[in-house]
């Protein structure tokens, strides 16, 4: 050990800052501290790192040692004890010891839980948007005891366990001296006080469960999966902490005919032979209610037809998606005796050439969809 050059314990240059040594220190302590590290050596080495920091940390022992070295130092009386070292600093972050666990930090405000809900709507109260009343379950103040936690006509008093600190301290012997632990106090849990006659109604708790009727907007154009949250609408918070959120998570029930896909609605439709052939005009069901739709003559089975403006409201900002009509034709399984007569005259005339399609139907979907 007084072979080993402090700095280089501690991987630093020789003018390292002290802020730059604690740091050092820090990160060693972590790595090599008995509690954290199993390996044999690890005690050894958190030793080294202690005496290195202890020296190099005092300015006067730094200014000697960097002078004279190991050699100095022992005119000085040699290396001084760490175990008189106040690491509570240092460590109190990581071990759970010392001044980083203060009563402040304890019963500083915390914001309450969140609370969730899933909202069920229909196809089209997703589409333009509803107010939906909704019912929680959340804690509010007690009406008895006003919160207090305490029978009517009692006050909580000041903690017998830990004197009102809300917390209670415990010395540990460790290899480099005297830890103190600092832990939460088990009978107030930090409050510093304690309820002697608990309220009969929240049983000290200071709430009580109550359900709460909420009017809930859901805006146009939301989808499955979308999420609405409401501030300060959950659960209440601790040491005069905000309450927490409630996320309002949407559902939306499949529609018979419609699908959604963005902001464009899906619609398949069946039409017949002849109305392919010939084209026409026919009445369609959209989310505005039915709408008349023009088939070009000699639609294609699988072609798409855009209605611009029927879809969807966007969610953000103006306009609506478009509703996209797929076209399917429908081919009779039974005919009549004139039927089929008509049906042979017509496939006599059109002849029995067979074509190979070029370009599949799935294809054609994935131009118009843009996928």
């Amino acid at each position: 050990m007084a072979d080993r050059d402090y700095y280089e314990i501690l991987g630093v240059p020789r003018n390292a800052s002290q802020d730059e040594l604690k740091r050092a220190f820090r990160n060693l302590a972590r790595q090599y501290h008995p509690d954290v590290n199993e390996s044999a050596d690890a005690e050894e080495r958190f030793k080294e790192v202690n005496e290195a920091y202890a020296v190099l940390s005092d300015e006067e022992r730094r200014s000697v040692y960097d002078r004279f070295g190991h050699a100095g130092l022992n005119g000085m009386g040699g290396v001084p004890d760490f175990t008189t070292i106040d690491f509570s600093e240092l460590f109190g972050e990581f071990f759970g010891f010392g001044r980083g666990w203060s009563q402040r930090s304890r019963t500083a405000p915390r914001k309450g839980r969140d609370l969730k809900y899933t909202l069920n709507l229909s196809f089209e109260e997703a589409v333009f948007g509803t107010d939906k009343d909704i019912d929680i379950t959340r804690d509010e103040s007690c009406a008895v005891c006003d919160g207090s936690g305490a029978e009517p006509g009692t006050t909580p008093v000041r903690c017998p366990t830990c004197g009102g600190s809300g917390e209670v301290r415990q010395t540990r012997q460790s290899f480099f001296g005297s830890l103190v632990q600092v832990t939460t106090c088990p009978t107030c849990h930090g409050g510093g006080e304690h309820i002697a006659t608990p309220c009969k109604n929240c049983r000290g708790r200071g709430y009580e469960q109550k359900t709460l009727k909420k009017t809930i907007s859901v805006p146009a154009g939301i989808d499955n999966g979308n999420q609405i949250r409401l501030t300060a609408e959950g659960q209440p918070g601790l040491y005069g902490g905000p309450r927490g959120d409630l996320y309002i998570r949407i559902r939306v029930k499949p529609h018979k005919y419609f699908r959604r896909r963005n902001d464009d609605i899906l619609l398949d439709i069946n039409i017949s032979i002849p109305q392919a052939t010939l084209g026409d005009e026919v009445e369609v069901p959209t989310v505005d209610g039915p709408a008349k739709l023009k088939v070009p003559a000699g639609i294609q089975p699988g072609k798409v037809i855009r209605m611009r403006g029927k879809g969807v409201p966007h969610l953000h900002h103006n306009g609506r998606g478009d509703q996209l009509v797929m076209v399917n034709v429908e081919i009779p399984k039974r005919l009549n005796p004139d039927q089929r007569e008509l049906f042979e005259k017509l496939a006599e005339s059109m002849g029995k050439e067979v074509r190979p399609q070029e370009r599949g139907f799935l294809d054609r979907l994935k131009d118009v969809l843009g996928s």
